[in-house]
């Protein structure tokens, strides 16, 4: 799976602390960082047959660089889920940009990791 920080947010304490738990708990995770360039998820998804991309933003500046980055995934053709986290976001939020998941925290994207891969 891949994890980053939407392109725009330089904010990724969150997304480390949600990289750590899903490799705690044997799951492969690729870090892209943060300000991560929708086409840098995209080219990673597509190389790598990516099953699972995890957006954080903490800014509610940068959260229409999820919705983006969504879209660029969807326009693809990938079979990619998508879970979304980050302090501005909520359930509703997630659902209105079209990502699969919303993750309040951690633990949450742990259970979102074990829904697709077990």
């Amino acid at each position: 799976m891949i994890v980053a920080t939407v392109k725009g947010d330089i904010h990724d304490i969150g997304k480390n602390i949600v990289k750590i738990m899903l490799e705690n708990y044997g799951y492969e995770v690729i870090d892209l960082g943060k300000d991560v360039p929708i086409e840098e998820v995209v080219n990673h998804s597509k190389k790598n047959n990516i099953q699972l991309v995890g957006l954080s933003a903490l800014m509610t500046t940068t959260v229409h660089s999820m919705k983006e980055t969504i879209d660029a995934l969807r326009k693809e053709g990938l079979n990619t889920k998508v879970f979304v986290g980050g302090a501005v976001l909520t359930e509703e939020y997630a659902k209105d940009i079209g990502a699969d998941y919303y993750s309040k925290d951690a633990k949450s994207a742990v259970e979102i990791a074990k829904l697709n891969f077990n």
